[in-house]
């Protein structure tokens, strides 16, 4: 991924409810299954979420684990660094998280603050993020080698949809809770933050973890998107085991 030109990339289109409960039963089917494997094996995944503020990862991380095992599963949701987190490495508070075999660990945020909001909010210095680059590849290779399936996913919507869904929460006394002055002074740095996530796909879209790059302005079909991509990479993992179990193989409509 030369550049990831987020401006140009295509949302995806709307998906009837129809398609879009078939597909996500059956996928979120086909993913119990292949956790069920991985439960039986040891198998060790991780997804990483990442994304524009009300791009929907929260949303998406419910479908992923609905049908799932909880046994088998962990969430985390990353915020900043607190001034305890500053003190240590920036990778320590995910090296404690690490997937235990049999477990699928989901970050909701990851390691990739440290090259967005670290950056962008000046928590990090410009040699702090730029090093980081090289830090995370090494850790994902490291993962990956050591039999981890690595999903990375960014969630993106554009500037209008952003502004719409969060006028929506301000007027939802259910979602209001989603919204702090933070989300507004994230907006207003709408460019720095684009700037940043593309320098961030340039350097670690890399062959052993590839980043897949989601159009979120429709829900149904990010969150589909998002089950598929995880579905594909459990499944050829367990492939590659000669341990590929028969699923759906159905496809976005």
């Amino acid at each position: 991924m030369k550049e990831a030109r987020l401006s140009r990339l295509r949302m995806g289109g709307a998906v009837s409810k129809a398609d879009y409960r078939r597909l996500l039963k059956a996928w979120q089917l086909d993913l119990l299954t292949l956790q069920q494997g991985f439960l039986r094996d040891g198998g060790r995944a991780i997804v990483n979420i990442e994304g524009m503020d009300a791009a929907g990862k929260g949303g998406a991380v419910r479908r992923l684990v609905e049908r799932l095992d909880p046994r088998g599963y962990k969430v985390y949701r990353i915020g900043p660094p607190d001034p305890r987190d500053q003190a240590k490495h920036y990778l320590y508070r995910f090296w404690q998280r690490l997937p235990a075999p049999g477990e699928l660990v989901i970050f909701d945020r990851s390691w990739y603050g440290r090259v967005l909001v670290e950056r962008v909010e000046g928590l990090a210095r410009p040699a702090e993020w730029r090093r980081a680059y090289r830090e995370i590849n090494d850790l994902e290779r490291t993962l990956v080698d050591d039999g981890v399936v690595l999903c990375k996913l960014w969630f993106h919507i554009d500037p209008d949809e952003q502004l719409r869904r969060f006028e929506e929460r301000l007027e939802d006394p259910f979602k209001r809770w989603k919204m702090s002055e933070d989300d507004w002074r994230n907006r207003a740095r709408w460019d720095d933050y684009i700037a940043a996530a593309e320098e961030m796909f340039r350097e670690t879209d890399t062959t052993p973890a590839p980043w897949s790059v989601i159009g979120a302005n429709h829900k149904r079909y990010a969150r589909l998107a998002a089950l598929r991509v995880v579905v594909e990479a459990l499944a050829s993992a367990a492939g590659r085991q000669g341990t590929e179990p028969a699923l759906s193989r159905r496809r976005l409509p």
